[in-house]
């Protein structure tokens, strides 16, 4: 399974971008996708779940609100869009797949097996 995480950028505090990945390979052992994110100097962090159907989205509370997680069946893709982003949300951003199931969202880093490279998100204050 390989997954490609693309879209960060620069942006104002206030603005807004859309992060994509594209998951490959052998998909069918993925039950769930995921969006981690890792600021300078600090540990990894989940920001937001949503199962392999696209249902049942789950966001960490400093996202929540604000962030929007999104499934597209068709070409195997996953979005994270971002609004009103903050200083605070400067960090690289990573996409992950994990092939567990039975539990509603996984949000701790070693229950996912996939990992993409990350996308560097910068907010300007």
């Amino acid at each position: 399974v390989q997954l490609q995480a693309s879209g960060g950028g620069l942006v104002q505090t206030g603005g807004s971008l859309r992060l994509s990945c594209v998951v490959s390979g052998s998909i069918f052992n993925i039950n769930g996708l995921g969006w981690f994110r890792q600021a300078p100097g600090k540990e990894r962090e989940f920001v937001a779940y949503i199962n392999w159907s696209g249902r049942r989205p789950y966001y960490a509370d400093s996202v929540k609100g604000r962030f929007t997680i999104s499934r597209d069946g068709t070409n195997n893709s996953m979005y994270l869009r971002m609004n009103s982003l903050k200083f605070e949300d400067t960090a690289t951003y990573y996409c992950a797949g994990t092939s567990l199931t039975g539990t509603y969202y996984y949000t701790r880093s070693q229950d996912y097996d996939y990992w993409g490279q990350g996308t560097l998100v910068t907010v300007s204050s």
